[in-house]
C-alpha cells in the first residue's frame, strides 16, 4: 500500500479523540442504492473489490476474532461466489479484499466482516471500509470511516496526485444519499503504492 499517514493519524490512533459519531455498521448498506446512483447519474461502474482495513491486536481473542470472520466470508462465498483474501500490507495494518461482480454481495461481506468485529468488542480496531468504481482510466472510491461514522469520496490520479473536482462532483450527486462526512479536511488520502494499483494492494 502507499502513503499511510493520514490513516495513521486519522482513521487510526490519533482519530478516537477526534472522533465526532459513532459508526453504525448499517451505514453500510447505503452503498447498496449508491452503487446505482453511481451507475446512472455518473456512468461509473462497480470496480468489482471492496476492502476492509482495520489494525491488530496482540492477542489470541482477537485472532480468534479474525478467524471467525474469515469464516462467516467463507461460508457466504459458497452462496454468493465472493472471493475474498486477507493480508498485511508494509505498514501493518490488515485488510479483507473482496472480489465479487454483484456490488450487493461487496456490501453485504463488507456488513457481515464489519458486524463481528463490533459484536466480538473490537470495533475499535475497524478503520476503512472502500468501495471501487471505475469509468474508462478512471478509478474511484468511496470510503467509509469508522471513526468519523461518514462516507468521503476519494478520486487517485497516481501514487500522489487526486482529482478534487470529481470528488467533489461525487459529493453532490451522493449528498443525501449516502452520510457524507462534511468536514472536507477529513477526506484524507489513501493512495495507492503503483498508478493503476488499489490502495488495499
Amino acid at each position: 500500500m502507499g502513503l499511510l499517514d493520514s490513516l495513521r493519524s486519522v482513521l487510526g490512533i490519533s482519530a478516537e479523540s477526534d472522533a465526532t459519531s459513532r459508526a453504525d455498521p448499517d451505514d453500510l448498506f447505503g452503498m447498496s442504492t449508491a452503487y446505482l446512483t453511481m451507475e446512472a447519474d455518473l456512468r461509473f461502474d462497480s470496480a468489482d473489490e471492496a476492502a476492509l482495513c482495520f489494525s491488530s491486536v496482540d492477542s489470541t481473542d482477537f485472532e480468534d476474532t479474525v478467524d471467525a470472520v474469515e469464516a462467516i466470508l467463507s461460508a457466504g462465498s459458497e452462496e454468493t461466489g465472493t472471493e475474498f483474501k486477507r493480508h498485511t500490507d508494509g505498514h501493518g495494518y490488515n485488510w479483507v479484499v473482496l472480489v465479487d461482480d454483484d456490488p450487493e454481495d461487496l456490501v453485504t461481506s463488507i456488513h457481515f466482516a464489519a458486524d463481528e468485529f463490533i459484536e466480538r468488542g473490537y470495533g475499535s480496531r475497524l478503520l476503512a471500509a472502500l468501495f471501487g468504481f471505475r469509468k474508462a482510466d478512471d478509478r474511484v472510491y468511496w470510503i467509509y470511516s469508522f471513526r468519523r461514522g461518514a462516507y468521503y469520496p476519494f478520486a487517485p490520479q497516481g501514487t500522489s496526485k487526486r482529482n478534487q473536482q470529481l470528488e467533489f462532483k461525487l459529493e453532490s450527486v451522493l449528498d443525501g444519499e449516502l452520510e457524507i462526512e462534511d468536514d472536507e479536511g477529513y477526506w484524507y488520502p489513501l493512495w495507492p503504492s503503483t498508478p493503476n494499483g488499489h490502495p488495499w494492494e
